[in-house]
């Protein structure tokens, strides 16, 4: 039986001719990542084990992006840990306040991480990277302790499920909005230790941007994994980024998946995932009168340059309702910056919006957009659990870039069609 993209990348860095689903394995990794939250326990446990040198720093990357710029003394604390553990260690890869970017979007853009990799971080959205053609997973401190020293991680291979998306998506329809179709379909747990493994003719219509959105939700459906084939848009955007050689990884015509599921693009509908699990989707007729207080528009699911030029054509010329807060972080300060050089700030400030530095900020209910009892937000983040936003009696939507900018002008979730 053949081999499933995920399963030969992992064969290739644990030095083994074939893998198969179940089996156990002890394999080379290309990048091992944490940030201020993460980092601060493995730099822990990596000293608790009396480890006294880095397998390879180069292949570390932390990244200061929850709670950066500090928002109080434990957050300073955590970051000064790590910066120091990072200076120890000739860690170069560290990234702080004026080398700033929410770690999933920094990473790719910085050339760190590229197709053919092994890349494990302690954060679960580490999936991300799938979108490259590398396999990435999200995984506990501990291992990343263990990672940093010897460079290695162990596995146990995952099964797959082939996701076939067909046709080029239908009007105000992006990457956001396939993958939270696909979890309101398969559930939570639908792809519980599996590879999502996306193909079809309908790939060639998704920007990378896209397929960034698409990998990071795959934790969202319980898998260990996603991952696109690469291709022309794949290798356009690595060409002078990625700063080692390009890997490719086919799947076998024989290989075994799961289950194969179809989608088709052109028959999507904005969808919107309800409180409080990512798998409650509804699609506009299903969606009522659901006032909001606030349009977070950013993280590392939706804050890409493409998605930013997503609201901004939504917002120009119009206004923020009253009495709605609506808060643009863009991913990085690359992002940033051409953001503002493209005006794309003047529109958002004049629609009533206000404009961050780079932070997972209010995604996770850190800082900068904590929401208070009984409040709603539509965000472009990727979770919605009870209290991910602040307090536990509040509300989280998960939506587009269109819809959330859409949402902030009708202050209700709303279609761009309805403003």
């Amino acid at each position: 039986m053949g081999m499933t993209m995920s399963q030969k990348i992992l064969a290739a860095h644990a030095g083994l001719s074939s893998v198969k689903a179940g089996q156990l394995i002890d394999a080379e990794l290309d990048m091992v990542l944490g940030n201020d939250i993460t980092s601060p326990v493995a730099v822990k446990e990596f000293e608790k084990a009396g480890f006294s040198c880095m397998h390879c720093p180069s292949k570390v990357s932390m990244v200061m992006d929850h709670f950066t710029p500090n928002k109080d003394i434990k957050a300073a604390e955590q970051v000064k840990t790590v910066r120091n553990f990072a200076n120890k260690y000739g860690v170069e890869n560290f990234f702080d306040v004026g080398r700033m970017g929410i770690e999933h979007a920094l990473l790719p853009e910085q050339g760190l991480v590229g197709a053919g990799d092994l890349v494990i971080g302690a954060d679960s959205h580490t999936c991300t990277y799938g979108a490259l053609g590398a396999f990435s997973t999200g995984v506990g401190s501990t291992d990343m302790a263990a990672g940093m020293m010897s460079g290695k991680c162990w596995f146990k291979v995952p099964s797959a499920i082939k996701f076939v998306l067909k046709n080029k998506p239908a009007k105000y329809i992006c990457g956001k909005d396939v993958i939270l179709h696909i979890i309101g379909l398969i559930g939570v747990d639908g792809a519980l230790y599996k590879s999502m493994e996306f193909v079809g003719d309908g790939i060639s219509y998704l920007s990378i941007d896209d397929r960034f959105t698409i990998c990071n939700m795959a934790i969202e459906a319980g898998a260990k994994n996603g991952i696109f084939p690469v291709d022309d848009v794949t290798r356009e955007y690595l060409n002078g980024r990625f700063k080692r050689e390009i890997r490719v990884f086919e799947a076998d015509p024989d290989a075994e998946y799961e289950r194969v599921i179809e989608v088709d693009m052109s028959k999507l509908k904005p969808t919107v995932s309800f409180p409080h699990l990512p798998e409650n989707t509804k699609t506009p007729e299903e969606w009522g009168d659901v006032k909001i207080d606030q349009v977070v528009i950013g993280s590392c699911t939706n804050g890409h340059i493409s998605d930013l030029r997503i609201a901004a054509d939504i917002l120009r010329g119009k206004k923020v309702a009253k009495g709605v807060r609506c808060i643009v972080i863009p991913a990085t300060n690359t992002i940033w910056k051409q953001a503002m050089h493209e005006g794309l700030f003047d529109v958002f400030i004049d629609a009533g919006a206000v404009v961050s530095t780079p932070t997972c900020g209010p995604c996770l209910g850190g800082h900068m957009g904590i929401l208070a009892a009984g409040e709603r937000a539509v965000a472009t983040t990727n979770r919605n659990f009870v209290g991910r936003m602040g307090h536990v009696d509040s509300e989280v939507y998960l939506a587009s870039p269109y819809v959330a900018a859409a949402s902030a002008i009708a202050g209700k979730i709303a279609t761009p069609d309805e403003v």
